[in-house]
């Protein structure tokens, strides 16, 4: 198993109802568009993930992603793919569909932010809220 774990904050504008994306970013701000952002102010972005972390998820391997804050879990699970660039610095998306830029994390994800249970989105709203996102790349193939 493969893991990384990103600390990151919630902020009052969150929202979380995009209905195919959702995003993770270092950034400590947050505009009432950015509809499909979860937590701010992340110690991790696609770039800082570990070469072991990201050569599993070039080679298609399935990730879970786990939200947790307080006592709430909520999981994603999503594929890899051989086009991922781990690129971006700032931010990291993971998509409902096949599309790939320099911003995602992974594809094919079962949830989006709109999927990520209410009583997690309503605490991620207050911006003392710490969360944990927790990325796992099993051993078994895709």
């Amino acid at each position: 198993m493969i893991r990384e774990v990103i600390h990151c904050y919630g902020h009052e504008n969150i929202k979380a109802t995009h209905k195919s994306t959702l995003e993770i970013t270092k950034e400590d701000f947050l505009t009432p568009r950015g509809d499909c952002i979860i937590c701010i102010k992340a110690d991790k972005a696609l770039r800082d993930l570990s070469d072991e972390f990201k050569r599993a998820l070039k080679s298609g391997k399935r990730i879970r992603i786990r939200i947790i804050v307080d006592d709430l879990v909520d999981e994603i699970i999503a594929s890899g793919d051989e086009r991922l660039t781990f690129e971006n610095d700032v931010s990291m998306v993971i998509r409902k569909s096949t599309y790939i830029d320099g911003r995602t994390l992974a594809v094919k994800a079962d949830k989006a932010a709109k999927d990520i249970d209410r009583r997690i989105v309503e605490k991620l709203k207050n911006p003392n809220q710490k969360a944990v996102i927790e990325l796992i790349i099993d051993d078994d193939p895709a």
